[in-house]
């Protein structure tokens, strides 16, 4: 693209000045502020800005929002030729990736806030009538930070788990005993231990996707243990080198012979490449009813003999007092993927096939074990990400503590840090928002009047959850949910064993159970900065912790809020509507909805957005516009069904000041807020990494692309068709 003329609404003053300077303005503002506060007690009038001051807001609020938007914003850049380096230039240039980080985003250092928040919590006295869950939150906390029992156990512990499950091979050498071996009966031991079971096969319950009132088992393929995206690439490959590396490094601390482990890890590799090569790639797990197989046991049993499905089932499922019958129905996502693993199965030695399953034990274990192993992770994730250090030994205790019992640390947090106010704001911009999408939903000219009343139902029917549920306050419901928790051991190891077969079993103990979509216990993690839609509930989600911030605050003007907060809640919204969320109908089931010609049109808006994300490449790499398009159509509709709701908003309640130091109207701001949630710095490792395998776009192009395919934008910058941030060709869904 040909660079852009500048804008004939840049403010030229602003930009001569220094940094220094621009300080220097800002410290006027508040000055101001102080002066006008006296001149209010003492009834005259002190000071007057240069501009006009009735038109520029001058409270506390936002002149701290004021100078946390200078901090972000590089205003010699021309908003009409890149307005993400004139957005998040300073933030970029100032911003240093710390060693213990592959990425610095305003999502990050939010979540930096709410983490040392929950480590404040979690290290507070206990009292003496404090609650078990949280005298589990303390003692989770400490068994993780006992840093000296972990290295004193050093791998007795795992080696012994190893033992009992049959032996690595790689260890045992020739003493290893292959007549005794079964992939079935092995698979069926690391269910008990509370180890994965998705070495060859995953299993789970969720909701019927026909029948989303209902439970039902599903059976998927391996999880591989490296990207699928990856492995295709074979041995060659970097990650792939550096991830057969680790492997080989961690079975020689663990005593394997470096000569046997070599060739025995090189096995195993090839094996996961031939693994991954029969499983689907993403581009075609995006089509919801072609993963939807419903078979019964019997039938699987018929069509797929090489394997005994119901002593399986019973097996991996091992819930007391649930029987699966021969009529269960099972939801098969790829049939074909059977005979394929079939015929590998039964060309692959089973010794190579035990090395396989072993280590995808060992490697997600190490985040348990001693320093030297988790010392090798790092120089992995180096490879993998450019993380040059593990984080500092309390992050991780915090993060694992949290989210181990986090009914009890979302509630501590909500009582102790989230504003309840915020929660009603916020409940008024999602109903501004949805407002405006369903204006939307009526104006489009290529819409059928069926398919247009069945969107509109299931915007209505859209289910919010704010804040944290009402529920998370309740001391004993909290105790009741954790009184199954198994907290006998000292050992960090076993201690997440033993919390993650309490969470698999509170799962597979659904199955019999009515689908409760609005269930406290599944929307009660407030102490996350992120935000959610289920396509089975059709439900958003924001919970406490992304309230606030850069996204969030009562004491700044609406523009500000509508383009943070806002943008992700049109997000969210829009995500019910993209090119997975569309399949599923207003009571969240799979369900062809669609018009013929109402879905050609769809299909046809988003292959604009698929092609127009795809020209786009990052270190030489294009994205993949065909597993980004769900969040790339969120991003594009989100952002402007955000902008109309507060242009509503100021037809109701009159237009907003400016604010102090920054001469860009309120519309302009609500950009430049819109791209504050996607200021970011990463590593060149994580960027490539993300094109690979993310289902999101890089951060730079989150505000780019979407940006430049609003109307309203170029409007408000003013900025020349054919701009960079103003082609003449642009794509729209919604």
């Amino acid at each position: 693209m040909s660079p852009s003329k500048k804008s004939p609404l840049r403010i030229e003053w602003l930009e001569r000045k220094s940094n220094s300077e621009r300080h220097l303005i800002l410290l006027t503002a508040i000055v101001c502020v102080v002066a006008v506060a006296l001149a209010i007690a003492l009834g005259v009038v002190v000071c007057k800005m240069k501009s006009d001051a009735d038109d520029v807001c001058l409270t506390p609020g936002c002149i701290a929002a004021a100078a946390t938007a200078m901090s972000y914003m590089d205003t010699t850049q021309d908003p009409c030729d890149d307005f993400y380096e004139f957005a998040c230039g300073h933030f970029i240039k100032e911003t240093i990736i710390p060693a213990d980080k592959f990425s610095v985003s305003t999502f990050s250092q939010l979540s930096e806030v709410v983490r040392s928040q929950l480590q404040l919590i979690i290290t507070s006295e206990v009292e003496a009538n404090a609650s078990r869950p949280f005298k589990l939150l303390k003692k989770f906390y400490d068994i993780c930070m006992n840093t000296t029992a972990i290295e004193q156990d050093g791998l007795k512990t795992i080696k012994r788990a190893l033992k009992d499950l049959g032996g690595w091979p790689v260890l045992e050498g020739p003493l290893w005993n292959e007549g005794a071996f079964d992939w079935k009966l092995s698979t069926y031991k690391f269910r008990k231990f509370g180890f994965s079971t998705s070495a060859f096969l995953s299993f789970y319950v969720t909701s019927d996707d026909k029948n989303s009132s209902k439970n039902a088992i599903t059976i998927d393929e391996a999880s591989l243990g490296l990207s699928r995206e990856y492995l295709v690439k074979g041995l060659e490959d970097k990650i792939v080198k550096a991830y057969y590396e680790v492997l080989v490094d961690i079975a020689v601390i663990f005593g394997a012979d470096r000569a046997s482990a070599v060739r025995e890890i090189k096995e195993v590799v090839e094996f996961q490449i031939k693994l991954a090569n029969i499983c689907l790639p993403r581009e075609k797990r995006r089509n919801a009813t072609a993963l939807y197989n419903i078979m019964t046991v019997e039938e699987l049993q018929h069509d797929f003999p090489f394997l005994n499905w119901m002593e399986y089932l019973q097996n991996v499922f091992d819930v007391p007092g649930i029987e699966i019958p021969y009529d269960e129905p099972i939801i098969v996502t790829v049939p074909k993927y059977f005979p394929e693993l079939e015929n590998l199965l039964g060309k692959t030695p089973k010794r190579v096939l035990s090395n396989y399953m072993m280590s995808k034990i060992v490697l997600p274990s190490t985040h348990f074990l001693t320093a030297q192993l988790r010392d090798r992770m790092t120089e992995y994730h180096k490879v993998l990400s450019g993380q040059l250090e593990r984080p500092q030994r309390w992050k991780e205790c915090t993060a694992f503590a949290s989210g181990s019992v986090y009914l009890i640390s979302s509630a501590l947090y909500v009582k102790k840090y989230f504003a309840e106010k915020s929660k009603m704001h916020a409940e008024e911009m999602v109903s501004d928002i949805l407002v405006e999408f369903k204006k939307i939903l009526k104006s489009v000219d290529w819409m059928d009047d069926v398919t247009r009343e069945n969107a509109l139902a299931k915007a209505d029917s859209i289910t919010t959850h704010i804040g944290y549920p009402d529920e998370l306050l309740d001391t004993k419901k909290i105790d009741k949910f954790y009184m199954m928790l198994d907290d006998s051991s000292d050992n960090y190891l076993l201690t997440g064993k033993a919390i993650g077969l309490f969470f698999l079993e509170y799962r597979l103990k659904q199955l019999r159970e009515p689908v409760n979509k609005t269930l406290w216990i599944d929307h009660a993690r407030a102490a996350v900065v992120n935000a959610f839609y289920s396509a089975s509930e059709n439900s958003i989600q924001f919970p406490a912790g992304i309230l606030q911030g850069i996204f969030f605050s009562d004491s700044r003007p609406n523009y500000l809020n509508y383009g943070g907060i806002g943008y992700v809640i049109g997000h969210e919204i829009t995500h019910g509507f993209d090119d997975e969320g569309r399949q599923y109908d207003k009571d969240g089931n799979l369900n062809g909805w669609w018009g013929a010609s109402t879905q050609e049109a769809f299909l046809k808006k988003a292959q604009c957005i698929i092609d127009q994300y795809a020209n786009y490449s990052v270190l030489d790499q294009n994205l993949n516009g065909v597993n980004t398009q769900g969040e790339n159509i969120a991003d594009c509709g989100g952002v402007i069904e955000a902008y109309l709701a507060y242009m509503s908003w100021v037809e109701r309640n009159g237009p907003e000041k400016k604010l102090p130091g920054l001469p860009y109207t309120p519309n302009q701001m609500f950009w430049v807020s819109a791209a504050h949630s996607w200021c970011s710095v990463e590593t060149k490792e994580f960027l490539k990494m993300q094109v690979t395998t993310g289902v999101h776009s890089p951060d730079r192009i989150r505000v780019l692309i979407p940006f430049k395919n609003s109307e309203y934008f170029a409007k408000d910058f003013n900025c020349p068709l054919g701009s960079n941030m103003n082609p003449a060709h642009k794509c729209k869904v919604w």
